[in-house]
């Protein structure tokens, strides 16, 4: 079962095979923390309100996975070998499989640095610290979401994911990219077509579209961890990681809601409904034996 720091809401319509994750956006900061950068540029890490932005998913039958511990105290959608080994105090006795936003932007499993690149310690780390966290925070929501997939795929025979998350307005700097395009409203990543059918993908694509959003797929987020892990379309499980631009509904400075943020969860609400439809429709075609759609089909 879940521990405190992961809360699992259960479908309150009948239930369907649709799981939604949302990884980063608890705002609870631990005790134990010990940071010493202010919370206000800590804040900046969070994918603050997601959830609440998604938070009718149980009321179209899908369950509802969400963190309330911060990301940046430990990230779930990176992996336990995602270490960055310089920021501890004594050699890590398992896996180093350090990525690149680790060593080059201080966003691993834990981070070091924040999204303005201050650095969040004034110490290491030590060994144990960073086992208790992904203890109490990272293994129950693993197994939380993976449990919640499992049963989901048992009894109806496929499963669909949404990975939720958010992105700050200046995302392409963030990342030191260039674009000749703005940054979409919506940006969908499922690994370049690997985690998801691309009939997922257009269903979600389409749904923003028709409330007026710039979509962008895999641009400039293909997705992390947790779609890699899970996003096995062949296998039955598909999933498909939403981005949504910050700017839509965030004060990015202050953290609070902004004018347009209940127009934003009402839209959310909306494509909650036709992927609902989708998942359903899909559901029944597997069940009666019909192929669904063809995992390796391109996205359109």
């Amino acid at each position: 079962m879940p521990s405190q720091n992961v809360e699992l809401v259960a479908p309150q319509a009948p239930p369907i095979a649709l799981i939604c994750d949302s990884p980063h956006s608890g705002t609870l900061y631990p005790a134990d923390f010990g940071h010493a950068v202010a919370l206000a540029d800590l804040r900046k890490c969070e994918d603050t309100l997601v959830d609440t932005l998604w938070a009718d998913a149980p009321r179209v039958g899908a369950t509802l996975i969400r963190a309330h511990f911060p990301r940046s105290y430990i990230d779930v959608n990176r992996a336990c070998s995602d270490i960055e080994t310089a920021m501890l105090s004594e050699p890590w006795p398992g896996e180093v499989q350090a990525s690149a936003r680790c060593l080059e932007l201080g966003n691993g499993l834990v981070f070091s640095k924040t999204t303005t690149l201050a650095a969040i310690y004034d110490r290491r780390l030590t060994v144990a610290e960073v086992q208790r966290r992904i203890d109490a925070c990272w293994v129950p929501y693993r197994n939380a979401l993976r449990r919640a997939l499992q049963a989901a795929r048992a009894s109806c025979g496929r499963v669909w994911h949404l990975n939720l998350h958010s992105m700050p307005s200046n995302a392409y700097e963030r990342l030191g990219l260039v674009s000749a395009t703005p940054l979409a409203d919506v940006v969908l990543g499922d690994l370049h077509g690997q985690s998801c059918s691309a009939a997922f993908t257009r269903c979600v694509a389409e749904a923003f579209r028709a409330l007026g959003y710039q979509v962008a797929v895999n641009d400039p987020y293909a997705g992390q961890d947790l779609i890699r892990e899970h996003g096995r379309p062949e296998q039955g499980c598909e999933s498909l990681q939403i981005e949504i631009n910050r700017k839509l509904y965030l004060d990015e400075e202050t953290r609070e809601p902004n004018a347009r943020c209940e127009r934003t969860r009402d839209d959310v609400s909306r494509v909650l409904r036709a992927v609902a439809a989708f998942v359903r429709a899909e559901t029944a075609r597997a069940q009666a034996g019909r192929p669904t759609h063809n995992p390796h089909e391109q996205t359109s």
